[in-house]
């Protein structure tokens, strides 16, 4: 028996250095690393498009050559009139330019909104995946309702930045460019005239423009701080209410929702500043020309016909202008949601849950041992903290043989979940080794380390969806009569039996239409239905009552006899009869042994007993 009577009061050593040997960690993004500038990332996602894009852009250019042409035709009808010359043909052609310009447009409008679509799909998809395999201690750092927001509400402004945006920067100069070089064709002078009011609002925009980005970004971030503060409230939506705390709540979102108003406003007013320098360009260029342009035809060097060919041409400018320029706000949106789109893609996730692990290495015992037997699970001199915290494990050791019940007990704070989720992969121990079977799991893929594993939680969650969904959520190959068996065995059978739609009944969101013991039930049912190597058990009876917990253990009985149960247990009723108890205090081992064993030798274990009427007072030792 490994025993410490009482641990000492002495500080702790530091840590040992992680071992050199064994499988480098899971690659991390570097902090320190240079970002992908945005406008690179959002052209990335138009990358896969780029065929359909230029198709799109393709039209949009056709669309406006058809409007560039018009001008053109327009002054031929003005010259045929003044002729006295039929303009029929003129005419004709006139018309069919507007039609095709129309229908040109609407073509163009249908692809790039299926593209757009295709965009936000592919984007949504990404992060849906990345977001389910964030690890663990990125999960326990970012509210969900902020993560949930970049796929729904960020992902949105990426869409039209990434499609829309870009044909309407890509046609709207393009267009310009075609406009004023026919313009520059019909009257160089005028042109000039031109550029130089457009040039001067223009420098104005520049500084406008990147303002958008900005309030963009940070009306985003409220966006998620609201969506967080509703899946807090929401999510312990009956802790609200039992508290009367729906005001507190309530303030809370509208904090968020305030400053989410707010740097809307200003998105909004910068927004607004660019429609009116838009407008103010076009209508500040006509009148330019409009007097140059009067007094050249005053004075004989200008014909009429071609200053109202040049003013329709101004005139024109004004769809490609205002395309430009909704192209440019809608690129400094997208880029305002790029950076948190971009945070999520830098995130470490668990890259290795969607294969199978990796073979333990040769000479070593497989997880299964050499017989099919259930495999082994040590603790070697493992040592853990939490980011900001002192130490949740040091230096632990010890061993729960296969097939055989262990216990880990002792007050809270003592690291028993902590052991758990580490033998999870759920974080990774600072130094020392978790070994199944005698295998390190550090070798292993987390899929494979996780397949071998039922894990059944505190405060066992139970998924939005049907009984026989849950119950298939580990296993969803498992027979009808598997299923039975394991109702029986977990007294679910008789709850089944009186539901009128049996195993089709829905549990209610998070299984809110089940008392906590059928919660607990259901969590252990499909937990033994994956005939784990290992079955974990973390507070699994703390809501059952005592012919229930019975059951329970008997079901964990029969679960010995073919996998290796460890148990977390603050009432010790439920784990006397253990093959082996292991006592923690602090992060540290305190004492390994049987009920009795401890009771004579661990004076933390034996307070506990005393204290649940498991030993009286007068036992060896007395009370702690």
């Amino acid at each position: 028996m490994t025993t410490a009577s009482e641990t000492p009061t002495a500080t702790p050593p530091a840590p040992p250095e992680p071992p050199a040997e064994g499988p480098p960690p899971d690659p991390a993004p570097d902090p320190a690393a240079p970002q992908r500038a945005p406008l690179r990332v959002l052209l990335g996602y138009a990358r896969p498009h780029r065929a359909v894009l230029v198709l799109t852009l393709l039209l949009a250019l056709a669309a406006s050559g058809s409007g560039l042409v018009q001008p053109l035709v327009a002054q031929s009808v003005l010259e045929a009139l003044a002729d006295g010359e039929s303009a029929l043909g003129p005419v004709l052609w006139l018309a069919a330019l507007v039609v095709a310009g129309a229908a040109l447009t609407g073509l163009q409008s249908w692809w790039q909104q299926r593209t757009a679509e295709r965009v936000v799909r592919q984007v949504r998809r990404d992060l849906v995946f990345r977001l389910i395999r964030l690890r663990v201690p990125e999960l326990d750092r970012r509210p969900p309702g902020d993560l949930i927001a970049r796929v729904t509400s960020d992902s949105t402004l990426l869409q039209n930045a990434a499609t829309e945006g870009l044909v309407n920067v890509a046609s709207g100069a393009l267009t310009i460019g075609g406009a004023l070089l026919l313009m520059g064709l019909v009257h160089a002078g005028l042109l000039a005239v031109t550029l130089a009011v457009l040039l001067s609002v223009a420098a104005v925009m520049l500084l406008v423009l990147p303002r958008i980005r900005q309030a963009v970004a940070r009306a985003q971030e409220s966006v998620g701080a609201v969506g967080a503060a509703l899946d807090r409230a929401l999510g312990a939506a009956r802790t609200v209410k039992a508290n009367g705390a729906e005001a507190r709540e309530t303030a809370t979102a509208d904090e968020a929702i305030g400053e989410a108003y707010r740097a809307g406003l200003l998105g909004a007013r910068y927004g607004a500043w660019v429609r009116v320098l838009s407008g103010v360009s076009i209508q500040a260029a006509f009148l330019a020309v409009l007097g140059v342009g009067g007094a050249l035809v005053a004075s004989g060097d200008l014909g009429t016909p071609a200053l109202i060919a040049f003013l329709l041409y101004v005139f024109y400018l004004a769809s490609p202008i205002a395309s430009l320029v909704a192209g440019l706000a809608l690129l400094q949106q997208g880029l305002g949601a790029v950076g948190r789109i971009e945070q999520v893609r830098n995130m470490p996730i668990e890259e290795d849950v969607d294969h199978a692990g990796t073979a333990a290495p040769a000479g070593t015992q497989g997880a299964q041992g050499a017989q099919g037997a259930p495999p082994s699970v040590e603790f070697d001199d493992v040592w853990f903290s939490y980011p900001g915290r002192g130490p949740a494990l040091s230096g632990v050791s010890w061993t729960a043989p296969g097939g055989t019940r262990t216990a880990l007990v002792g007050l809270s704070g003592g690291g028993k979940s902590t052991s758990f989720a580490l033998l999870q992969r759920f974080y990774e121990p600072t130094a020392g080794r978790v070994l199944l079977g005698g295998t390190d799991i550090a070798t292993l893929g987390r899929a494979e380390v996780r397949r071998r594993i039922a894990y059944v939680e505190q405060d066992a969650p139970v998924l939005a969806g049907t009984i026989e969904d849950n119950l298939r959520y580990a296993a969803p190959d498992v027979t009808a009569d598997e299923i039975a068996e394991t109702l029986r065995l977990t007294r679910l059978d008789s709850l089944v039996d009186r539901l009128p739609e049996g195993l089709a009944t829905q549990v209610g969101n998070r299984g809110d239409a089940l008392s906590g013991g059928e919660r607990q039930r259901l969590a252990i049912a499909r937990a033994l239905l994956r005939r784990p190597d290992v079955l974990l058990l973390d507070e699994a009876t703390a809501q059952l009552d005592a012919r229930n917990e019975q059951a329970l253990r008997e079901a964990v009985d029969q679960a010995s006899r073919r996998c290796t149960v460890l148990l977390i247990a603050h009432r010790l009723s439920t784990v006397t009869d253990a093959d082996q108890i292991v006592v923690l205090e602090h992060g540290r081992v305190r004492g390994v042994g049987g009920h009795r064993e401890l009771v004579e030798a661990d004076g933390l274990y034996r307070e506990l007993a005393t204290s649940q009427l498991l030993v009286g007072d007068d036992a060896p030792g007395g009370a702690a």
